[in-house]
């Protein structure tokens, strides 16, 4: 495991790929729960290349703003099964991909590992909700409009962000109404979201997943040979459907797992192509 000097280095030189970046905390008063884990690591695969975090306990926001904004917003959760981070690409990389586009990438440390383990995604969500309520209330100084703030995360952070735009305000913590404004998104991007169906059954959407007719539009991303069954993506497109909401599901032959901005040649690589566009026919890059 490398020191904390070591993680910190690599950490900052993951912050000094993008132009332009803002950190805050998400909890500066503290965070809510009396959980006392290891210290934070950062440790990047010899083999695979994977920058992971881990033991988070004070979460932060990292704010990648384009050159030229244009007013969109995407709060990024990068995927490691509630238990780590793949912070650079689940992270910051789509971060600085959105800042191509003119999006503001905004780039969300949560807690991890797992605090409940029956509930895994509890900690997180707070994080989230948190998250959310930040960048809208910081809209106005971050160039960006409050009515176009989306959220996007990778297997448990597709997870994270298909809980956050379902039960956006219901808070498990006690809120503050100068900071914790509607954390409601105005559109999610679960990319082989993972914990949405039945342990038993992959083919029943578990009972937190209860799609409503404010439910923010969807786009989503799977491959059919991932070991997280697509058939999360395809019920949860479904129950979008049967409201008629609007939604865009994308299911590729081949891609398995954890690719996010990874590039190996298969056409799942070009999911963030496909997202690009549906920004676009959104009127969300306007």
């Amino acid at each position: 495991m490398r020191s904390l000097a070591s993680s910190l280095l690599i950490l900052s030189l993951v912050a000094a790929q993008a132009a332009e970046q803002t950190t805050l905390k998400l909890w500066p008063e503290g965070v809510p729960e009396k959980v006392t884990i290891e210290a934070e690591t950062a440790v990047k695969g010899e083999k695979d290349g994977v920058l992971r975090i881990s033991n988070v306990s004070d979460p932060m926001l990292t704010v990648f703003k384009a050159e030229k904004p244009n007013g969109t917003a995407v709060v990024v959760c990068p995927g490691g099964g509630y238990n780590i981070l793949a912070y650079e690409h689940e992270g910051s990389q789509v971060c600085e991909w959105l800042n191509t586009l003119g999006v503001t990438g905004v780039l969300l440390k949560y807690r991890v590992p797992r605090r409940d383990k029956e509930n895994p995604s509890a900690a997180p969500l707070q994080d989230a909700q948190r998250a959310m309520s930040l960048t809208r209330k910081h809209a106005a100084e971050w160039g960006i409009k409050p009515d176009r703030i989306g959220i996007l995360g990778f297997s448990a952070g597709g997870n994270l962000c298909v809980m956050t735009a379902l039960h956006p305000n219901e808070r498990t913590f006690k809120a503050d109404p100068a900071v914790d404004v509607d954390a409601k998104p105005n559109f999610v991007v679960p990319v082989y979201p993972a914990y949405l169906v039945d342990d038993k059954d992959n083919f029943v959407l578990k009972p937190e997943i209860a799609v409503t007719k404010d439910a923010p539009p969807v786009f989503l991303i799977h491959a059919n040979d991932d070991r997280i069954s697509a058939s999360a993506s395809a019920l949860l497109y479904l129950e979008y459907k049967k409201l008629g909401i609007p939604a865009e599901l994308h299911i590729y032959g081949k891609g398995g797992h954890g690719y996010g901005m990874k590039r190996n040649g298969d056409p799942v690589n070009e999911w963030h192509t496909r997202l690009g566009e549906w920004l676009k026919s959104q009127g969300l890059l306007d």
